[in-house]
C-alpha cells in the first residue's frame, strides 16, 4: 500500500470520527395500540363418544361429527372455514381397589376448528350444535378481525407519534432543539393481537356472548438528530 493511500485512508477515518463526534441524537422507542370490535370468531368444538368397542365409539363420533358439520354448513359456515383439528381413539383404563388394571371401553374424539364470520349467528350456532347435534366438547373461543391491515396501520401511526412525543419531551427537558429524523425502525417481527376486555354482549336468542374488542400493538425505534 502506498503512502498516499495510507494518508487518504487516515484522513477519511479522521473525518468520520469528527462527524460522529459532532452528531448528537435522541434515540427513543414508541408503542401504539389500535382497537376495534371483532368481526370474526374462531371456535374449537367437537364430539367425544364412549363405548365398549372401538368400532362403536368411532361410529357414534362419526355420526355426531357429520351432524355437526351439516349444522355449521346450514348456518352459513363455508367449507374453507372448517378444519379437522383433533381426531383420537384411545382405550379407557382404570384400576380397582387392589391396583388391577380394568378395561372400560374406548373413547373417540373429533374436534373442528371453525371460523365464524357472521358473529350474529354465534350464540345460536353454539346452542344448536350442543343441544341438537351432539357436540359435547368446546375447547376454546377467540375473536379477531378478518382483515387487520387498517388496524395495524393505525397502531403503527400511534407508535411513531408516541416516539416523537417522547423525543420532544426529552429535548425540552435537555434544553435542546430537535432536528431531522435520522431513522425509523420496526423491532417487531409480527404485530401482537390482544383481547381488550370490554364487555359487549351479543345475544341472538342463543348462548350469551361477550365479544369485547380486539386490539393490535406496534412498536418503533426512532432516532432524531439534535439541531443545537
Amino acid at each position: 500500500m502506498s503512502l498516499k493511500t495510507v494518508a487518504l485512508a487516515a484522513a477519511l477515518v479522521s473525518a468520520f470520527s469528527v462527524a460522529q463526534a459532532d452528531t448528537r441524537q435522541i434515540m427513543v422507542s414508541g408503542q401504539g395500540e389500535a382497537t376495534a370490535a371483532p368481526d370474526m370468531a374462531t371456535i374449537r368444538i367437537g364430539v367425544v363418544a364412549r363405548n365398549d368397542s372401538a368400532a362403536a365409539a368411532m361410529t357414534q363420533m362419526r355420526e355426531a361429527s357429520a351432524a355437526l358439520i351439516a349444522r355449521l354448513e346450514a348456518s352459513g359456515v363455508e367449507a374453507r372455514d372448517m378444519q379437522s383439528d383433533t381426531l383420537n381413539l384411545m382405550p379407557l383404563r382404570d384400576r380397582d381397589n387392589e391396583g388391577n388394571l380394568i378395561e372400560q371401553g374406548f373413547e373417540a374424539q373429533s374436534v373442528l376448528a371453525v371460523r365464524v364470520r357472521d358473529l350474529s349467528t354465534l350464540g345460536t350456532l353454539l346452542d344448536s350444535a350442543v343441544t341438537e347435534d351432539g357436540a359435547n366438547r368446546l375447547d376454546s373461543l377467540s375473536f379477531g378481525m378478518q382483515n387487520d391491515a387498517a388496524l395495524l396501520d393505525e397502531a403503527r401511526r400511534a407508535a411513531v407519534q408516541d416516539a416523537l412525543d417522547k423525543a420532544a419531551l426529552y429535548a425540552e427537558a435537555a434544553d435542546v432543539t430537535l432536528g431531522d429524523i435520522q431513522s425509523i425502525s420496526d423491532p417487531q417481527s409480527s404485530p401482537r393481537p390482544e383481547m381488550m376486555m370490554r364487555a359487549a354482549s351479543m345475544a341472538d336468542g342463543g348462548m350469551p356472548i361477550a365479544a369485547g374488542e380486539v386490539g393490535i400493538t406496534a412498536s418503533v425505534n426512532v432516532v432524531v438528530n439534535i439541531a443545537d
